[in-house]
């Protein structure tokens, strides 16, 4: 299991007024990045190496995913 102790959570800015659901990141660890679902701070977590990370997020602003 992976120690989260120290991460720094953050949420999108573009989150907006969507009544919570959202995720936030975690990207101060070393090594790791941490995703989790915001409603549910004290759940499980998702975590990612920073390459797959980065392809996820270029992937996803490159519309990658649209239906």
């Amino acid at each position: 299991m992976t120690d989260l102790a120290g991460a720094v959570w953050r949420k999108s800015t573009r989150s907006g007024d969507n009544g919570g659901a959202c995720v936030e990141v975690a990207a101060n660890l070393p090594d790791i990045v941490a995703v989790r679902d915001s409603k549910n701070s004290a759940g499980p977590s998702l975590v990612f190496s920073p390459n797959a990370w980065c392809s996820f997020v270029t992937a996803t602003r490159g519309s990658q995913f649209a239906r």
